[in-house]
């Protein structure tokens, strides 16, 4: 008995020795947790370590001639560490001996405070223990440098607490030009835009990793424990500074004294499809001009009479008609199942299809289009398709827009779809789609893929090449094709032509002017002030295409101009201008003297024709190379030089005849055993069989004359 409760009382005892004890852990829990709780947290805190990623330096973009359109420029912000053992061995004895000198120094290179303003937020930082105090950030590599050599500071970061972290900031140094289309690069690089979006990760290059210390509210770097980052590559663009800067600035002085809304300005190279240059501005609420939109590519609109190309196009290639064809333009105005169409002039009556197209007659495009597709509007459409009109440009861009062409089977589909179509309506289209269309025109029917890169460079060494690209290898017959050419220039050549004005006596080129009435805001076409789109396209030279060019301005209800042949054809005309000065006219042009009123005039023949021309003018002839039987005269106040023209390109090649009339044409081939089928009057500006070329005895060669 006295065993068993020897054995009960022991066993008491300890099941209340666990009770006190499981009482004191339970109260040392609740006292560690609400009363020391926020003394361990931060002391977890200072102990925690983390790896955080390190940017790589983001790689350059240059203009195809060499220039630097954005880049990445170290920008450097400065902390310090008030609780460094260097800066507070010996009662902080190297801070105070320090600090008045340091003071004065930041005061003078910053200048955004008195000596006494620095000397008071050291001292209070220094008091407070502060572990990662920002002092200043976005300062300037110069003004870091300076900084490098202050007291305290250049005694190394252990001594002097000063941290150092360097940062990226992306400039464009030549600001406005290209901005939109270059881009811009933000820290949440989904909001990027242009160029530096699309070949973000390029660019960007490979993300390094640095390891850092939570320390008194802030991440601190651990010295020694940095992984690297692999710096981004660089982009070589098709754009060249100089015909950008044209095209910005013939677009905003237009706009300017017009007070339009938004506008573009597109060159691109006819052939290889390289964008030279695009130029987008938009007007601000305080009446600026900005790159804010890239209105070229991401802007779809009703183009306006600029879409008749098209139309001319199908009409032509379906043999309905040719370019000689009568049609009756009913004085200007036609009624298409209860919807009226008009002209910008009314009067005209029986045009032939050319004269029509160079007036820009609606009624007559309209009434042609609907004669021979209303009940075939698939075959229309297939045109349309064909010419990729309803399809993405595929330039190599982020926020391009997809045109929109009704199709027949649409249940927006309506009588009136066909005449409307025909001139520029109920079809959206942006402008580098419509550019795309007249450059392969230009090029004799290749159309080619817009782009913007030349290649990829990593330390100036290229790693990716871009060439350029057919998108379609021919967009109608060599027949259809000189015949629109010879439309295109009537526009600017015939005196009735709505480009007539911008005619000139140096060189010749082609184009199509387009204006249309826009629905803004959800207000109609016709309620209220009506608003106007101007627009202008063409290529230039027009013998030798180089560049094609697209000029389309929204403009606005305070604008006084609306016409594209007064609005957007004056932007054409300027930039074509610059680019023939610069970049088209021969060496030999140059030698003569211009001012405003003298007219300069270049002909094409065989050289002792020539000869005897000048004779009897009494020309003062200023040079002759008198080299090969056929040649080029420049005529200008009196005076003429003569040079070789590879008209010939050897017995065995087709020779290159555009610019020489009928009879230098009609003999050369003929002379070489080639049956030559003519059409038009005037000089040579298409030839089926391309320069260069191999042929046979009594093979034939169609030549269209302007």
């Amino acid at each position: 008995m006295d065993i068993k409760k020897d054995i009960l009382w022991r066993v008491h005892l300890c099941f209340l020795g666990i009770i006190v004890l499981g009482v004191i852990v339970l109260g040392r829990a609740i006292y560690i947790q609400r009363v020391q709780g926020q003394y361990w947290k931060s002391m977890s805190n200072k102990q925690h370590l983390k790896y955080i990623d390190i940017d790589a330096e983001r790689g350059s973009i240059y203009s195809e001639d060499g220039n630097m359109l954005s880049t990445s420029i170290p920008v450097f912000d400065i902390y310090v560490d008030f609780a460094a053992d260097g800066l507070r061995e010996k009662e902080g004895k190297r801070f105070y001996h320090n600090l008045d000198s340091l003071s004065f120094s930041l005061a003078n290179l910053f200048k955004d405070g008195s000596k006494a303003f620095y000397r008071k937020l050291l001292l209070s930082a220094y008091k407070k223990r502060a572990r990662y105090f920002p002092l200043k950030k976005k300062i300037s590599f110069e003004q870091y440098q300076a900084l490098r050599d202050f007291p305290l500071v250049r005694q190394g970061r252990n001594k002097s607490g000063f941290i150092v972290d360097v940062r990226d900031n992306r400039v464009n140094p030549y600001v406005l030009l290209a901005n939109r289309t270059i881009g811009l690069s933000r820290g949440d690089t989904s909001r990027n835009v242009g160029l530096e979006r699309s070949y973000d990760s390029v660019l960007r290059g490979e993300t390094g990793q640095r390891l850092v210390r939570y320390m008194a509210g802030a991440y601190v770097p651990v010295d020694g424990a940095e992984i690297e980052p692999e710096n981004g590559k660089d982009i070589i663009t098709t754009i060249n500074t100089y015909i950008q800067d044209v095209a910005e600035n013939a677009l905003l002085k237009m706009m300017e004294e017009n007070n339009s809304l938004q506008g573009t300005c597109i060159v691109m190279e006819v052939k290889t499809g390289k964008i030279k240059a695009i130029a987008n501005l938009g007007r601000r609420p305080d009446g600026e001009y900005l790159e804010d939109y890239n209105y070229g590519v991401g802007k779809k609109s009703e183009p306006g009479s600029v879409f008749k190309l098209a139309t001319l196009l199908s009409l032509l290639e379906d043999k309905y008609v040719d370019t000689g064809s009568i049609v009756d333009c009913e004085g200007g105005q036609k009624n298409f199942y209860g919807l009226t169409i008009k002209d910008s002039h009314l009067g005209t009556g029986l045009l032939t299809v050319k004269e029509a197209f160079a007036r820009s007659s609606n009624v007559a495009f309209a009434k042609l289009a609907d004669m021979y597709y209303h009940n075939q509007p698939e075959k229309f459409y297939q045109h349309l398709d064909h010419l990729r009109l309803d399809k993405k440009s595929g330039i190599d861009i982020v926020g391009a827009a997809t045109p929109y062409i009704k199709k027949p089977s649409s249940k927006y589909w309506a009588k009136t779809t066909i005449p409307f179509m025909a001139h520029g309506y109920e079809e959206l289209v942006t402008p580098l789609n419509l550019l795309m269309l007249y450059n392969a025109v230009a090029n004799d029917g290749k159309m080619m893929k817009p782009y913007l890169v030349n290649s990829i460079n990593e330390m100036g060494v290229p790693v990716e090449s871009f060439k350029p690209e057919v998108l379609v290898d021919k967009i109608c017959s060599d027949e259809t094709l000189g015949k629109l050419k010879a439309c295109l220039l009537a526009v600017v050549e015939n005196e009735h032509g709505t480009g007539h004005a911008l005619k000139n006596n140096l060189y010749e080129f082609g184009g199509k002017t387009g204006t249309a009435v826009t629905a803004m805001d959800n207000r109609g076409y016709n309620k209220g002030d009506k608003i106007y789109q101007s627009a202008f396209i063409g290529f230039i030279p027009f013998n030798n295409p180089q560049y094609s060019i697209a000029v389309v301005i929204q403009n606005g209800k305070e604008s006084r101009l609306a016409y594209g042949g007064v609005v957007a054809g004056p932007v054409f005309k300027e930039v074509a201008d610059r680019l023939y000065a610069s970049k088209i006219a021969k060496e030999s042009i140059n030698q003569f003297e211009t001012n405003g009123d003298s007219s300069l005039y270049k002909f094409y023949g065989m050289k002792s024709d020539l000869n005897n021309i000048l004779d009897v003018f009494k020309y003062k002839e200023i040079g002759n190379d008198g080299k090969g039987d056929w040649g080029t005269t420049i005529l200008q106040d009196g005076r003429a030089q003569l040079f070789a023209d590879n008209v010939t390109a050897g017995k065995d090649k087709i020779p290159d005849v555009k610019g020489l009339g009928l009879k230098d044409a009609v003999y050369l081939l003929e002379n070489m055993g080639l049956k030559v089928m003519v059409s038009g009057k005037g000089k040579v500006i298409y030839q089926s069989i391309a320069q260069n070329s191999e042929f046979n005895k009594g093979q034939s060669i169609k030549i269209q004359l302007n």
